[in-house]
């Protein structure tokens, strides 16, 4: 793929995080693990950028914002809590070798996960389950004994019509895309019959809905790119998912590329919109304060959303 030289060097610049620059040089450029610039990136991160500030705030047994370590104070106060905060490093490139991982899923697992693939004491939801199982899938836990209990969990647990919710609900909702990010985050050859039909079928959900139609009226959060992703959706979510699953050229894809296309801004870069897209909303409710966690600034070109589009676009062969 080429990118425009201006762009290059933006995305690539000696102040962008580390964990962009990973992203860029090996799903943009396609260079090989043993590339110096390749090497360089993975090993800052965790030293420098994103990803050490965050690790410089975990408390000495793992966890970040809060004095204990109860299942309930590792999930709040959102979006600040040890849960969210290993959300962002997930995406960043850290595995289990560093220390600071190790520790904060020890706590997480320890506390959140049951035998059965469900979740701790506040309850089994198909967000936190398959939130939870990305995690463990890129920060390198492909052993975890936790693991396939809470995949068969997600595939027990999708509706009829292919989709999942959070909430009781004989339908899916486009806003429940945790479970086929956490199929997409498993290796091809991993994904055991089961799990295929389950990535067919949730895939036809979202295609059939060409991404964004859901209700009467479109609903307007999810035009607006955010990060960290969290457990809130929009287009770019989407996309990133189904591109990742191989879905780049179906024609129902169209329509969603066209909307990230017109989203571009004349350098090629994407802004970041907003940190919590759906807060924007009145209708919208979160139960108890939430604190927002940005990397970037919202209303400016973002180089980890620029990546994430462009990564999708190529997928996509546009």
């Amino acid at each position: 793929m080429a990118i425009r030289r201006g762009l290059r060097n933006w995305v690539l610049a000696k102040d962008a995080d580390p964990s962009v620059r990973l992203r860029v040089l090996r799903d943009l450029l396609d260079r090989p693990g043993d590339d110096p610039d390749v090497v360089r990136a993975q090993k800052e991160i965790g030293r420098k950028g994103w990803a050490a500030r965050i690790l410089r705030e975990q408390h000495p047994p793992g966890q970040w914002s809060t004095s204990g370590t109860s299942a309930v104070e590792l999930y709040r106060p959102k979006y600040v809590a040890t849960n969210w905060r290993l959300l962002l490093l997930s995406d960043m490139g850290l595995t289990k070798k560093h220390p600071g991982i190790a520790k904060g899923m020890n706590l997480l697992v320890r506390r959140r996960f049951l035998p059965s693939g469900e979740l701790g004491r506040l309850g089994s939801e198909v967000c936190i389950t398959g939130n939870a199982v990305r995690m463990l899938l890129r920060f390198g836990y492909t052993k975890h004994p936790h693991l396939k209990p809470a995949i068969d969990w997600l595939v027990g647990h999708q509706k009829k019509d292919g989709g999942w919710h959070c909430f009781r609900s004989a339908t899916g909702t486009l806003d429940c895309w945790e479970a086929l990010a956490a199929f997409a985050a498993l290796p091809p050859v991993s994904r055991s019959p089961e799990v295929l039909r389950s990535i067919e079928r949730g895939a036809k959900f979202y295609l059939d809905r060409l991404l964004f139609r859901e209700g009467q009226t479109p609903y307007a959060p999810w035009f607006r790119l955010h990060y960290p992703v969290h457990y809130y959706y929009d287009i770019l979510v989407g996309l990133d998912v189904l591109t990742s699953l191989g879905y780049g050229n179906d024609p129902r894809m169209r329509p969603a590329l066209a909307r990230l296309e017109k989203m571009r801004n004349r350098d090629g870069t994407w802004n970041l919109d907003a940190h919590h897209p759906d807060s924007e909303d009145p209708n919208y409710r979160v139960r108890g304060p939430f604190y927002p966690l940005g990397l970037e600034v919202p209303g400016r070109p973002s180089r980890w959303i620029t990546t994430t589009a462009l990564t999708v676009l190529r997928r996509a062969g546009r």
